[in-house]
């Protein structure tokens, strides 16, 4: 996680996703929980658009690489903002 301003980074791939909160295994092995509100935006990085497209939670998959801006409030993390790419089908 790296810190910008009082906001929070966490990057890596989805572990588990529920509608309270997803599960993030980050590139140094951590497992990150942050919880989702009502207010969380969700951006697919698709390659369209630099700021990518406005998505949806039901997008989200797991084993998906996500970067999620947070807030910290308490011992939880707020999801902010939640950038993910799409799955790429093998």
């Amino acid at each position: 996680m790296t810190a910008h301003g009082d906001k929070k980074h966490v990057m890596g791939i989805l572990q588990s996703i529920s509608a309270e909160a997803v599960t993030v295994k980050t590139g140094d092995g951590k497992i990150v929980t942050v919880r989702l509100t009502a207010t969380t935006m969700y951006v697919m990085k698709d390659g369209k658009s630099a700021d990518g497209t406005p998505a949806k939670f039901s997008d989200l998959t797991m084993g998906q690489r996500v970067i999620i801006h947070a807030t910290p409030k308490g011992n939880d993390l707020l999801a902010d903002e939640v950038k993910f790419a799409p799955v790429t089908q093998h």
